[in-house]
């Protein structure tokens, strides 16, 4: 048995609402069973209970045991002064109040019913052996209501993404421009150097960002000097000294200091991401729109993105990865699958947390512009698709990936919407 389960089971009461008791043999009647807390405190609050012929209004705490009550020492938390009534799989014990008045008890373990508990049981089944605890079942899910669960998985993604926004717009003393180059910059990175430039960032203030911006040259300078690319004495390319020498004046003019930075890799990376390329480009980004965030706040179709992104990195990278090292020459311009990230991972997420900020719902402009995204493939998208969850949009992979990091990976099957609708029954 499982916290979680007794949750669910009140939440939707699960119960024979009109024929139960507490183990005081008082007849209960459930009127309301309240908000469920996902925070610190009492399970459910405001919860409206008749015990006898009383009515309470209050809170209501679940555990599996009754002697959990004291194990989680809620008898010495004053959040707990108002639970009006402790539900539990197991009485083993009555618990009481810092005011040592008892506390009503309801025992469930008499009124789950027998058919709700075997689709409990099989649902967790064999975990280790599946991907997911309801494969075998997930293909026969109505459609309508995946539809509606993937909808309400993005924007809770666009949720998670929005804490480190949050953090960073803290940081910056509400900068947005300053929050938009962070997360950019992060994302310019990838997976593999996303903590590198978010460090370098970090380390930059923006306000020498909005200086030097017309110039790339002078920004591309900065960028990998506290990047600690502009440090092989081994290197006698004439750009590269160029940088070097201008670096060395920036350094001093701006106190640059780059001891907590954490220098890029190129290991394991294609050329095309190489930092060198992304660091130019996202210089390049700049450039040309000095105004950044406005633009991409204002944009309400995906084309429109896709043309603000529409950059290149400087002309020494037409023929260069690295630096002295000459390569066939190609212009460097991002991608149409990078742009996409760019705009899944950080101009989506601002747009999300700036109209919030704001007061001033876009969710649909959101939406409209991630389901014209092609959906993203990884492995976890590719094995949802072989099990019958057919991604078609971007929107849809994110939903996705929201879905097994937050539910499927954590077992936390019943505060999922296909997990609720199997343990009911139905299918």
């Amino acid at each position: 048995m499982r916290e979680d389960l007794l949750h669910f089971v009140w939440k939707y009461k699960k119960l024979p609402l009109n024929n139960m008791v507490t183990t005081s043999n008082e007849v209960l009647l459930i009127e309301d069973v309240g908000l469920h807390n996902h925070q610190s405190g009492p399970d459910f609050f405001n919860a409206k209970i008749k015990i006898g012929n009383q009515l309470w209004a209050g809170n209501v705490e679940i555990h599996i045991n009754s002697s959990d009550w004291y194990a989680h020492k809620h008898e010495l938390d004053t959040n707990y002064d108002n639970v009006i009534l402790h539900v539990v799989w197991n009485y083993d014990m009555a618990v009481s109040r810092k005011d040592s008045s008892e506390i009503p008890t309801l025992e469930l373990n008499n009124y789950i019913s027998k058919e709700l508990l075997e689709n409990y049981q099989g649902l967790f089944a064999q975990r280790s052996n599946k991907f997911i605890n309801c494969e075998k079942e997930l293909a026969n899910i109505d459609g309508f209501i995946i539809d509606n669960w993937l909808e309400r998985l993005y924007v809770e993604r666009l949720e998670a993404k929005s804490e480190l926004i949050n953090e960073l717009l803290e940081a910056s003393k509400n900068d947005w421009e300053k929050v938009l180059f962070t997360l950019l910059l992060k994302n310019f990175g990838l997976n593999i150097n996303g903590d590198a430039f978010l460090s370098l960032a970090e380390a930059l203030d923006f306000s020498i960002v909005r200086k030097l911006q017309r110039s790339p040259i002078q920004l591309e300078c900065i960028l990998f000097g506290l990047g600690g690319l502009l440090d092989d004495s081994s290197v006698h390319d004439p750009y590269y000294t160029a940088l070097k020498t201008e670096y060395g004046y920036l350094q001093k003019k701006f106190s640059l200091n780059k001891e907590a930075v954490q220098k890029p890799e190129f290991f394991k990376l294609r050329p095309a991401n190489f930092p060198t390329i992304r660091l130019s480009q996202l210089a390049n980004l700049y450039r040309k729109h000095p105004n950044l965030f406005h633009l991409a706040i204002s944009a309400t179709s995906l084309q429109h993105l896709y043309s603000i992104l529409d950059i290149s990195a400087s002309t020494y990278w037409d023929d260069h990865y690295t630096f002295g090292k000459e390569s066939r020459k190609r212009k460097k311009t991002l991608t149409k699958k990078f742009k996409d990230l760019l705009i899944i991972n950080t101009i989506l997420p601002v747009k999300f947390c700036y109209s919030k900020h704001l007061g001033t719902p876009t969710k649909e402009e959101i939406f409209k512009i991630i389901v014209g995204i092609g959906k993203e493939d990884n492995s976890v998208i590719g094995k949802f698709n072989r099990l019958g969850l057919k991604t078609k949009s971007a929107g849809d992979s994110q939903a996705v990936l929201q879905l097994y990091n937050g539910y499927c990976s954590n077992n936390k099957c019943l505060q999922c919407a296909i997990g609720g609708h199997l343990l009911n029954g139905n299918i």
